[in-house]
């Protein structure tokens, strides 16, 4: 595993753009990468938004993406690897699967590593050096895309400061975990910069038989370069330049356990997966360009291109799983080394490569006194995922792993896919009234995609090939209207669209939906709320299959149409401050989503039935969080999220179920204090998982894991 030093020629690697949130900047900066902007903006918005900034990252000092937006209503996430390194994350009731149905952004660019051709993302920005989070939902993100049927998160990373500014964060824990992230960076008038890197090392919560624990070693470098005009210039611009870089080795395995095992030992894991580990790397380069026309409008041009290479090498022996939990003894003698056995792993190679041009124009004007806020965007992107997957056989004698032979590819290992996407949008905010805003949205996406499959190892004969094309106009309305000052009412229609993915044949449609969202917030200074109902009408529901998320059909890799579908649910959240005593104040925040879904027509071939539920969709996720601050040094952050039993297959509704084909509810606690030693240097301790609760959060895709356990950590933050 790597070393935890930093070398010079490492950094000097780095990467990143302009500063996500243009508050945060100084005053001659143009802002063109936040998706909300800030917490004011959101109340002014025409469907469900949510901010979580760096105040709120803080409390807690997540390094976990799933546990950074769990407290979001509407968003659903499914455990995997206990660390977040490749997080599903779904959105009102879309897929989570490898957080394949939202549009995954980092400072406003497509960051999946091939978003339509291949759209399951296995990279995921580093969540612990991220300054924010946005999620939204409802008509806006048609502004996005390409997935509009459940919404989009875009990650912010840090911001270049307003001036010479540095921070230094250590942290260690147990079951070996320590961590750095730092940043330096400055600013000038017309310049500014910013290094950081992140730095994480475990050596993991789970124990291989035989072998040692699955440890991790993930490093990221960001490197962001600024040059703006003069204030009193002509025409102010603005150039940003973000270079970023990462590198991951972790011992993750697709095998989990026997429900009797688990019982036994959730933390477990059989020998027979101890060669398996992921290896990859990231690298992105992004351009951002803004330019003030005039007093009334301003053009951003953005130019990304994302890299992302990764090995999972790892055997898949879901069938051992199934026979053993079954009561087939020579399976479970397998998967405990004692009796001998032959297999396969493969080599899940595959590299990605993602471009694109993204031109948005934002214009201020009036017309009849009702006053416009247009933005007009044009997107053209280029994405590939190369299959390249050799398989190496092994043997276990004794409980030992033997290396035999390696197995070349076949056609489904070894392919091409590829997408030229163009997409189009116009984004109309219009104040009617003082009272009445209303939001017009036109989204316009031309997808083709391509899968070429390669009858041997060397590519010289062409196997299979697929060939597909898709373009769909979607529309969308909104309003928001304000009752008072405290009370706003809001409603909106979009429609909701998925691309089918490389491997889909001619004539195989996207995914299509008519989305539905109506509600109210409230908002009295130190109490705020909102409460909103969702529906979605879908006409074609798509699943995406790999081996993480097989479709119901058993294929690991391609699509698969589920039909006609509804999905209906509400979402509510709230919060409040408690002054007490002698300065001491207490936030309070909650959030709920409860959500229903179902399949609404039998399929063609009827392997759909009218009732079938959705997999891994729970129907109750609730989040709880409380804070007691001093004012001065001390603070104390707990934090509680529930999230319900989900069904692994979409047959649960049937009947004729048994305990395999469910996850387990779960209650789980973090908690963190602080201490500030002065301004500049402060020490916290934090507990994730306060009261050691572990339960089968995925089955997915060979037997049951568990989610993290009990986590104590010690951390110290120095700025500068």
């Amino acid at each position: 595993m790597k070393s935890f030093s930093l070398s010079p020629l490492a950094l000097a690697l780095a990467a990143a753009a302009a500063a996500p949130v243009i508050a945060q900047e100084s005053e001659t900066q143009l802002e063109t990468i936040s998706v909300i902007g800030d917490a004011e903006t959101i109340a002014e918005l025409p469907g469900s938004a949510h901010l979580i900034d760096a105040d709120q990252l803080a409390r807690f000092e997540f390094v976990d993406i799933n546990r950074m937006v769990r407290s979001v209503p509407g968003v659903y996430i499914t455990e995997e690897d206990g660390y977040g390194l490749r997080p599903n994350i779904g959105i009102r009731g879309a897929s989570g699967g490898r957080s394949g149905k939202i549009s995954l952004m980092e400072d406003g660019v497509l960051i999946a590593p091939a978003p339509y051709s291949a759209p399951e993302a296995y990279y995921s920005p580093t969540a612990g050096r991220l300054e924010g989070i946005e999620v939204l939902k409802g008509p806006g993100t048609l502004k996005y895309g390409p997935f509009t049927v459940g919404g989009a998160v875009n990650m912010l990373s840090t911001p270049i400061p307003q001036a010479a500014e540095g921070m230094v964060q250590l942290e260690a824990g147990q079951f070996g975990e320590n961590r750095l992230h730092s940043y330096y960076g400055a600013s000038t008038e017309n310049t500014g910069w910013l290094l950081e890197t992140h730095q994480q090392r475990a050596d993991g919560f789970r124990d291989i038989d035989r072998a040692d624990s699955a440890d991790i070693a993930k490093e990221d470098y960001l490197l962001k370069g600024r040059i703006n005009s003069a204030a009193d210039a002509t025409y102010r611009q603005q150039l940003d330049i973000k270079l970023q870089y990462s590198e991951e080795e972790s011992g993750m395995s697709y095998l989990g356990l026997t429900d009797a095992d688990f019982d036994r030992d959730p933390n477990r894991r059989y020998g027979i997966s101890a060669e398996d580990e992921m290896q990859n790397r990231h690298s992105t380069v992004q351009l951002n360009h803004s330019i003030q026309l005039s007093d009334s409008f301003t053009l951003n041009t953005q130019a990304y291109y994302n890299k992302f290479k990764r090995d999972w090498f790892k055997a898949s022996e879901g069938d051992l799983i199934a026979a053993a939990n079954g009561g087939d003894t020579f399976a479970q003698a397998v998967l405990d080394g004692e009796a001998d056995y032959d297999f396969g792993i493969k080599h899940n190679n595959r590299q990605y490569e993602a471009r694109g041009l993204q031109v948005s124009g934002d214009w201020q004007l009036a017309t009849g006194g009702v006053s416009h806020e247009l933005t007009v965007g044009l997107r053209s992107h280029w994405d590939e995922v190369d299959r390249y997957q050799p398989t190496e056989n092994y043997q276990q004698i004794d409980g030992q792993l033997s290396f035999v032979d390696k197995s070349l590819p076949n056609a489904s290992n070894n392919r091409v896919g590829e997408a030229n996407a163009t997409s189009f949008f116009i984004y109309d905010d219009i104040q009617l009234s003082e009272q009445l805003t209303l939001t017009a949205t036109l989204r316009y996406e031309d997808v083709e995609l391509s899968e070429q499959r390669y009858d041997d190892p060397e590519r010289t004969i062409k196997g299979a090939k697929a060939e597909n094309q898709v373009d769909e106009w979607l529309p969308g309305l909104g309003l928001v209207y304000d009752v008072s000052e405290t009370w706003s009412l809001l409603a909106g229609v979009h429609r909701g669209f998925a691309p089918p993915g490389a491997g889909s044949q001619d004539g195989f449609g996207p995914e299509l939906s008519t989305n539905y969202e109506w509600g109210a917030r409230f908002n009295g200074g130190n109490l705020f709320g909102e409460v909103i109902a969702f529906f979605s009408d879908y006409e074609n529901a798509v699943q995406n299959c790999s081996v993480a998320v097989p479709c119901d059909n058993g294929a690991d890799s391609g699509t698969f149409q589920l039909g006609e579908a509804e999905i209906k649910g509400l979402e509510a959240s709230f919060g409040t401050e408690w002054a007490l005593t002698n300065g001491w104040n207490m936030p309070l925040r909650a959030s709920y989503t409860y959500t229903d879904a179902e399949t609404t027509e039998d399929s063609d071939d009827g392997d759909k039935l009218a009732g079938d539920n959705f997999a891994y969709l729970p129907e109750n996720v609730f989040a709880l969080s409380a804070s007691l601050d001093s004012g001065a040094a001390w603070r104390v952050n707990l934090t509680a999220a529930y999230q319900d039993e989900m069904c692994v297959n979409t047959e649960c509704n049937r009947g004729g179920t048994d305990r395999f084909d469910y996850t387990e509810s779960l209650w789980v606690w973090d908690a963190a204090a602080h201490y500030d030693f002065s301004q500049d240097l402060s020490a916290y301790l934090k507990v994730d998982n306060l009261f050691d609760e572990q339960v089968i959060v995925n089955r997915g895709p060979d037997g049951a894991r568990a989610n993290r356990p009990r986590t104590a950590t010690l951390g110290m933050k120095f700025v500068f």
